[in-house]
């Protein structure tokens, strides 16, 4: 059995093309670095805008970098096949952002088990496996039959947290996963960060709530370092 290696990210260079602006390039990011191994949860810091989200989103594979090296157990994301990002993110990398995008008509209960029903876990698992969730996330059983689309914001954010955690992901991304919570669910979404991280879960989040922040990450990373200069 092999060995979970974590998240490293090395030489991470960013940089966006505005081609209704004449294509003026943009630099947001250079020399990226972080790591962040099993068992640990790192904190992204830095002022709006300096690259938190957009470093998350080149290491889930949705933007892609301009350079450097984005390892997540040992497959480079910066240089994969879409294949293997597709595959990546079934087996060993779960993602909470803050928006829930789901198929309309979908039931609830059944959007939260789709992690498991891909990796070929029994239905009933899946599902028993879902209920749980949802019933520890405050979800009430009468709404696990309905579609999330037509949920508040905090529901739908809370059906995004069980999703994300359904499966026990080797490493997470999670982005804001306690905002805008009341003080009972974001104490069940630490108690979840506190089990994956005791599993072994590399997890990478950003984390406004400074308390939430202390309480889950072993250490954070300022972005604002990676940051390029004005000439």
């Amino acid at each position: 059995m092999t060995t979970f290696s974590g998240i490293q990210v090395a030489g991470l260079g960013k940089s966006f093309t505005l081609h209704n602006q004449g294509g003026t390039v943009i630099p947001v990011m250079v020399d990226g670095a972080l790591s962040v191994g099993p068992g640990e949860c790192v904190g992204l810091v830095g002022a709006s805008g300096a690259g938190k989200s957009t470093l998350m989103r080149m290491i889930w594979g949705n933007y892609l970098a301009q350079a450097g090296s984005i390892l997540v157990d040992g497959v480079d994301v910066a240089q994969a096949a879409p294949r293997q990002i597709i595959a990546l993110r079934r087996l060993t990398l779960g993602y909470v952002s803050q928006f829930l995008r789901v198929v309309p008509r979908v039931p609830t209960l059944d959007v939260v088990a789709e992690p498991l029903r891909v990796l070929g876990v029994p239905e009933d698992q899946a599902r028993a496996r879902a209920a749980t969730l949802l019933a520890r996330l405050n979800i009430p059983e009468r709404l696990w039959s309905l579609s999330p689309t037509t949920f508040s914001g905090g529901e739908q954010q809370r059906v995004n947290i069980a999703r994300g955690f359904a499966h026990a992901y080797p490493a997470l991304l999670l982005d804001e996963p306690t905002a805008s919570l009341d003080a009972a669910n974001r104490e069940v979404v630490l108690s979840l960060i506190e089990e994956a991280k005791a599993r072994g879960a590399a997890i990478l989040g950003i984390f406004h709530d400074e308390g939430a922040r202390n309480r889950v990450c072993d250490r954070v990373v300022d972005v604002t370092a990676f940051t390029p200069k004005a000439a």
